[in-house]
């Protein structure tokens, strides 16, 4: 019997392996018997050696806080509407159309269920998110430069972004319609709202 060639391990780019890993964590995550995501777990689902995923991630809770923050990126464009409600009503569908999907509720639930062990790891995972923060600035920027007057940050995030990762985190639905509106209503008011009276009549 002729012993057994070894498997050749091809080369993966940066870009690759960012890839691999990242659709590991979610085929482990959307796998009922995939068990639990653990940096070894994910690396040997994406083909990689571990301490290439501890390299470039540092820990688990920086790799799930990049990879949700990348999945939004690639989710969330950030189109200019015109104006700022229509920015935030844009930010808030493109939100609920995400926790609507089983990969999108998946990866809001591990990030909040997994808590980092260190100040480092905090401090990895609050740098993933900042791109966040950062979407949502530019949006206030924009209107800002219109002469609109935006809310602050901590309003948005607040009254805005919280309710939709508590839906995702807890399993709860967004209402079927208008639900995007509605928050951005109770955040603005009527701030920019269209004019529904119509036309007045005669006197």
């Amino acid at each position: 019997m002729t012993p057994k060639e070894p498997t050749a391990r091809i080369r993966k780019s940066p870009e690759q392996v960012r890839s691999a890993v990242h659709q590991a964590v979610i085929d482990l995550l959307s796998d009922p018997d995939g068990g639990e995501p653990t940096i070894p777990a994910i690396a040997q689902r994406a083909g990689v050696n571990h301490t290439v995923v501890y390299r470039r991630w540092g820990s688990r809770e920086a790799l799930l806080a990049d990879l949700v923050a990348t999945r939004l990126e690639r989710d969330w464009p950030l189109n200019d509407t015109g104006s700022l409600r229509g920015d935030l009503t844009a930010w808030a569908r493109a939100g609920v159309a995400s926790i609507r999907t089983l990969e999108g509720r998946l990866l809001i639930r591990a990030v909040a269920l997994s808590m980092p062990s260190s100040a480092q790891a905090q401090g990895d995972r609050a740098e993933h998110f900042q791109r966040r923060f950062d979407s949502i600035e530019r949006i206030r920027e924009r209107a800002t430069a219109r002469g609109e007057r935006p809310p602050a940050m901590e309003q948005i995030l607040d009254q805005l972004v919280a309710p939709l990762y508590l839906r995702a985190i807890f399993g709860i639905e967004p209402p079927a319609d208008g639900y995007p509106e509605l928050l951005v209503t109770r955040l603005l008011g009527t701030q920019g709202a269209p004019d529904t009276a119509g036309p007045a009549g005669p006197a």
